[in-house]
């Protein structure tokens, strides 16, 4: 009774699958273009709404001159086919160290875009792109807790891996049947706040903007990921690493780049992250990394040489996100034992030195560094 059980979770939430090997996935990595990374444009930025299983996400890391970090995202999840939801999630990282971070969440309704799909709107929300694409507003009441009002500007080119910065997957690639696609601003100036019930926070400072869609049930994408968000005076760099599960082949996908304003240094198909020293999570076993380092070479769009390192210990972690802390008991120790699903988010921002090389010049700048380790099955 419990293996049949098990059977039909795998068969409506995808817990389970074959095992297709590497050939059923084709990486950005193997795109070919003249810099190895496609400018955006603002065509780039229109939300896909798929009407099939899909997690598309629009986030705003926020790093802000007072020594505040956080984010706002807003989560478009379709289920199958069958069902939509949206989500609006805030969360403020506070510096002194003992503050309890703020995490809202909070599910959205009578949700609509602009008709070129630019914008995001729904109750008491929005995300609105500028008529000349260079800048996003973010407004929501939908949290008394987390009123958010902010511009985030960019300040260097954005840009995706490869040509299109996205990942299929299938045993024919012409005809794949899940996708994983990543679209960056890398370097933003950020104005406005997020009022709290313990008052305003000033977010004026740098920020990030990732756009992701996940075209295929995540745990089925990614069985692990790795995320630096480096924001410092002059030069901002930034890694998303991701590795499949071995239904396709523990396949390792790294996309990166270094910018600073108005120019991107580096960018494309790059960045090998290394968790240098690690502690057994005695909860759930994760080996949760405490020193890392992140490594990144490439061209300049002129040819020079690029070689950048960040290395250091990560730091007082700031959270660590149990994913499935609100699914019930039974259901998480269904989805366990059928696949080895245990999805947590360990999340530091120690401040950390970028060591950047292009060509002979040697540049060595301090900032902070938002970082991720997530592990899934």
């Amino acid at each position: 009774m419990f293996n049949w059980a098990k059977q039909q979770l795998a068969n409506v939430a995808g817990t389970q699958e074959p095992i297709y090997g590497p050939a059923a996935v084709q990486s950005v990595n193997e795109q070919q273009t003249e810099h190895g990374f496609t400018e955006l444009t603002k065509n780039d930025l229109r939300w896909a709404a798929m009407e099939s299983t899909c997690v598309e996400t629009q986030t705003f890391y926020l790093t802000a001159d007072n020594g505040y970090v956080g984010w706002v995202q807003i989560i478009y999840n379709n289920i199958a086919g069958l069902r939509t939801t949206c989500q609006f999630n805030t969360k403020i990282y506070y510096p002194d160290g003992t503050t309890p971070n703020l995490w809202s969440s909070d599910p959205l309704s009578n949700i609509d875009f602009d008709d070129d799909k630019f914008s995001f709107f729904a109750d008491g929300c929005s995300m609105e792109l500028s008529e000349d694409g260079s800048f996003y507003t973010i407004k929501s009441a939908t949290n008394e807790a987390s009123l958010v009002n902010l511009k985030v500007i960019r300040t260097a080119p954005g840009f995706v891996a490869g040509k299109n910065g996205t990942t299929t997957y299938g045993t024919d690639p012409k005809e794949p049947w899940g996708s994983m696609r990543h679209a960056f601003w890398p370097r933003c100036h950020v104005e406005g706040s997020i009022i709290t019930k313990a008052g305003e926070v000033d977010f004026t400072g740098k920020g990030f903007y990732s756009f992701a869609l996940q075209g295929m049930k995540p745990h089925h994408a990614a069985a692990r990921w790795n995320f630096a968000n480096f924001q410092g005076p002059t030069y901002s760099a930034v890694m998303m690493e991701f590795i499949t599960p071995p239904s396709y082949g523990e396949t390792i996908v790294r996309v990166g780049g270094i910018v600073k304003d108005g120019k991107i240094i580096t960018a494309g198909n790059m960045g090998i992250c290394t968790h240098t020293a690690v502690a057994q999570d005695s909860e759930n076993d994760w080996p949760e990394p405490t020193s890392a380092k992140y490594h990144w070479e490439g061209k300049t769009p002129e040819g020079q040489a690029v070689v950048a390192d960040i290395e250091g210990a990560l730091g007082k972690r700031l959270d660590r996100v149990d994913v499935m802390a609100e699914v019930p008991g039974f259901v998480k120790n269904i989805v366990a034992a059928a696949a080895g699903t245990r999805p947590y988010i360990y999340q530091y921002a120690p401040k950390l030195e970028l060591t950047l090389k292009v060509g002979d010049e040697v540049i060595h700048e301090k900032g902070a560094c938002y970082t991720e380790a997530t592990f899934i099955s």
